[in-house]
């Protein structure tokens, strides 16, 4: 991701938006608060008002709060500069469109088409010059107005002095959740709310909780909430210092909401499913990925969905997936069911569950996972289960890695089984390419 990347991909999408308008189209430009984003932004906002396209800078802003303006304030489209819960070193760029939702495939497609039809090796980009009035105008949007902050308190309920730890991961949340929650009449403990630019998401955050868990109990704590990021997506922790993941927040929401059905993916934990049965609730997995999940509650008219890592969708709350919004929503119901939660993690089973990612280069990920001695480690692996347990293999969608889940009613088991398929998957990649030979074990029960 480089800076000319940024200029070109702003130049691309304002030159897609203007054909697509009759008006000159104003787009947000939002930052996480990493060292590389206020780079990138920069660039792409330079992109962007060269093709005469109006911009609002954001400044550092959560996603969702990207998303939730793009919307309230009338744009055309938004651009988020952040690599949410990677390193700091990492970044990228989304796109919203109008609606303030995710672009979809096929506008994704015509904004790289009209990258392909540019000159890159022309300093006009091969694109007749704009000049003047032709170009632009870049702004700053004034955060007095106060759009997303309305935005979360109208769906947010009063503390009355609960003791709430917040871990913001040296993110955007840094900026966004204190000022909520102090609102709301809870009594803050913060941590990681100091980003310096290559802080972010370092042992802290979502990715970490072990930090917020650790906070609660020393504490003493009523709850905490660990956001990534960029702040679309949270994971708790009880009292008692007990995670809890997006699985359990979603069931807590989806009882509370009265739902009769949600949508969540293939890692969402096997124990969570069956007590959502339990409760007249049926569960719809899709695969991996928040777009995937959105994707389903419009197909089906559906309003709630999520993913285990804490990504949840309330669609008649917000557009996009919002780690603020998602823990203010479960609070709301602990009290509106009068179950606080750690009542409510005492109900909800959760089998235990072993991810063991296997380092894998990035063009062999698909076709490890469909080699026959990785099939038959798969089909052994299921016949030892039955129907008490699942088994999943997916190449990540970021990372080099192939993810194997396991999860079943027996803890030894689920972990051998993890660590005979992780060898699997090693041993198919190692004769034709050099992978690393050691799997990182992840471990949820």
């Amino acid at each position: 991701m480089t800076g000319l990347f940024a200029f070109t991909l702003g130049v691309a999408t304002a030159e897609h938006l203007r054909s697509e308008s009759d008006s000159v189209p104003t787009i947000l430009v939002g930052t996480d608060t990493r060292r590389s984003s206020a780079m990138l932004a920069a660039a792409v906002t330079a992109g962007l008002s060269s093709r005469g396209v109006d911009v609002i800078a954001l400044g550092v802003t959560p996603t969702p709060g990207v998303a939730h303006l793009v919307v309230a304030l009338g744009a055309a489209a938004g651009v988020v500069v952040s690599a949410s819960h990677n390193p700091y070193d990492d970044n990228g760029l989304k796109l919203f469109g109008a609606n303030g939702q995710k672009m979809t495939d096929a506008e994704e497609l015509a904004i790289e088409a009209q990258i392909d039809r540019l000159d890159l090796a022309d300093a006009t980009l091969g694109l007749p010059p704009r000049t003047h009035e032709a170009i632009g105008d870049v702004v700053r949007y004034r955060y007095e107005e106060g759009h997303y902050f309305a935005h979360l308190l109208a769906h947010a309920p009063y503390l009355d002095g609960l003791r709430v730890g917040l871990d913001c991961a040296n993110g955007a949340a840094s900026l966004v959740a204190p000022r909520v929650f102090k609102q709301i009449g809870a009594r803050l403990d913060v941590i990681h709310a100091a980003p310096n630019g290559v802080n972010i998401n370092v042992s802290c955050g979502s990715t970490h909780p072990a930090a917020i868990t650790a906070r609660v109990r020393s504490a003493g704590l009523d709850v905490g909430i660990a956001f990534d990021g960029d702040a679309d997506r949270a994971l708790m922790v009880d009292r008692h210092g007990r995670l809890v993941s997006g699985d359990h927040m979603l069931a807590i929401c989806a009882v509370v909401r009265g739902e009769k059905t949600v949508v969540a993916t293939s890692m969402t934990n096997l124990g969570v499913e069956r007590w959502l049965a339990s409760k007249g609730i049926a569960l719809e997995r899709v695969q991996v990925g928040d777009r995937y999940v959105h994707e389903r509650l419009i197909e089906r008219g559906l309003k709630l969905g999520g993913e285990q890592s804490g990504h949840l969708l309330f669609l008649d709350r917000a557009t996009t997936g919002d780690g603020v919004l998602t823990s203010l929503q479960v609070l709301s119901a602990c009290r509106k069911s009068g179950v606080a939660l750690e009542a409510w993690m005492d109900q909800i089973p959760s089998y235990p569950q072993v991810i063991v990612n296997v380092p894998v280069p990035n063009g062999a990920k698909a076709a490890i996972v469909e080699l026959p001695a990785v099939a038959a480690a798969l089909l052994e692996a299921r016949r030892q289960f039955g129907e008490e347990g699942r088994v999943v293999l997916r190449p990540s969608g970021t990372e080099p890695l192939v993810r194997v889940m396991v999860e079943g009613p027996d803890q030894a088991q689920v972990t051998r089984v993890g660590d005979e398929i992780a060898r699997a998957v090693r041993d198919a990649a190692s004769p034709e390419r050099e992978v690393a030979a050691s799997p990182e074990r992840e471990v949820a029960e």
